[in-house]
């Protein structure tokens, strides 16, 4: 085993940023740009996500929805206006500094270089990593399918079995690398399932990838 791979949300940070850009922050925006009460604000913009669906790339892309919505140009300045939400999970920090001294690291995510580049940056994890890839921003596929770990291997010169993969999606982040070959593990925190391959933390995780790899 020479690469572990981490998603990001939900696996090494806590989802209330991106609650909060997608649920709060760009309906607030658009109330106050039309002039309209924020439910009213509310009830479009959450009718005009699920119009796009999370199938197509730019329900990922926060310029696109600055754009759709008429909201100028200042999106970094609401990323930044939340970025105190930003939390990793707590064994997050020891467990990435224990690994980093046996393994390459890398992000593996579904999230677009914009809220990477924030997220990792307010954390203070990001040189933790040696490679970072987002499947919407980096290869203009909506999810990460056994096609974009294939890809990450190729352009990591090493073979699937030789990487190993953890986050919290069933399907994308446990599923699909497993049918390319890559050690996944399916990060499931409320304990619900059990398996050799599903953890509830990553100090979890961490014992598990040393006795499995």
């Amino acid at each position: 085993m020479k690469i572990v791979s981490f998603d990001m949300n939900g696996t090494l940070t806590q989802d209330r940023f991106t609650e909060l850009i997608w649920g709060e922050g760009v309906p607030k925006l658009f109330s106050l740009a039309k002039g309209i009460p924020l439910e009213e604000a509310k009830e479009y913009v959450f009718r005009e996500y699920e119009r796009v669906g999370e199938k197509r790339k730019e329900w990922y892309d926060i310029k696109y929805w600055f754009r759709f919505f008429g909201l100028g140009e200042d999106w970094r300045g609401l990323l930044k206006s939340f970025q105190h939400e930003i939390k990793p999970f707590p064994e997050v920090p020891s467990v990435l500094k224990e690994l980093s001294k046996d393994y390459k690291l890398i992000v593996t995510t579904n999230a677009s270089e914009e809220f990477i580049d924030i997220e990792l940056g307010a954390t203070e994890l990001r040189d933790y990593f040696d490679n970072i890839f987002s499947s919407t921003s980096d290869f203009g596929e909506v999810k990460k399918t056994p096609d974009v770990y294939l890809k990450i291997c190729q352009i990591l010169d090493i073979k699937p079995e030789e990487m190993a993969h953890v986050g919290d999606h069933r399907l994308f982040d446990f599923t699909a690398p497993q049918e390319l070959g890559i050690r996944a593990f399916y990060l499931e925190r409320q304990g619900k399932e059990k398996g050799d391959f599903i953890v509830q933390n990553l100090r979890e995780f961490c014992h598990k990838l040393r006795s499995y790899c």
